[in-house]
C-alpha cells in the first residue's frame, strides 16, 4: 500500500471514528493536532471529560486488528501528547481520558468500528 493510500485510509478512518463518537454524544474539539512530539488524531469533549483519541484503521486484518497497534509505549506517548495539548491550550478540564478507536474495513458492508475507553 502506498504512502498516499495509507494517508487517505487514515483520514477516512478518522472520519468514521469522529462520526461514531459524535453519534455517541461527544463533541469534536480538535483534529490532527501536531507538535514536534507527534500528533493527536481527535480531541473530544465527553461531558466534563476531555478525550484524546487515537484512531487506527486497517484495510484488512492480515497484520492484526487495528487495536493491536496501540500498546503500552503508544499509550504513554498519547499521555504525553495530551499533556502538551492541554498546556498549549491552557486548559484544566475536570477529567482527561485516552481512548482508541479501531476501524477495520470489511469486504462488504459497513466497517467494523471498536471504541476502547480509557486505555491510559
Amino acid at each position: 500500500m502506498t504512502g498516499e493510500r495509507n494517508r487517505e485510509l487514515g483520514r477516512w478512518g478518522e472520519d468514521v471514528a469522529g462520526r461514531r463518537l459524535t453519534d455517541a454524544g461527544m463533541t469534536v474539539v480538535d483534529r490532527n493536532w501536531r507538535c514536534e512530539a507527534g500528533e493527536v488524531d481527535l480531541v473530544l469533549r465527553d461531558g466534563d471529560v476531555l478525550v484524546f483519541c487515537e484512531v487506527k484503521t486497517r484495510s484488512s486484518a492480515a497484520y492484526g486488528h487495528p487495536l493491536e497497534a496501540v500498546g503500552a509505549v503508544k499509550a504513554q506517548r498519547l499521555r504525553r501528547l495530551a499533556a502538551r495539548w492541554l498546556e498549549a491550550h491552557d486548559l484544566r478540564p475536570v477529567g482527561v481520558r485516552i481512548d482508541v478507536v479501531g476501524v477495520l474495513l470489511r469486504d462488504r458492508g459497513a466497517p467494523e468500528v471498536e471504541h476502547v475507553r480509557g486505555i491510559g
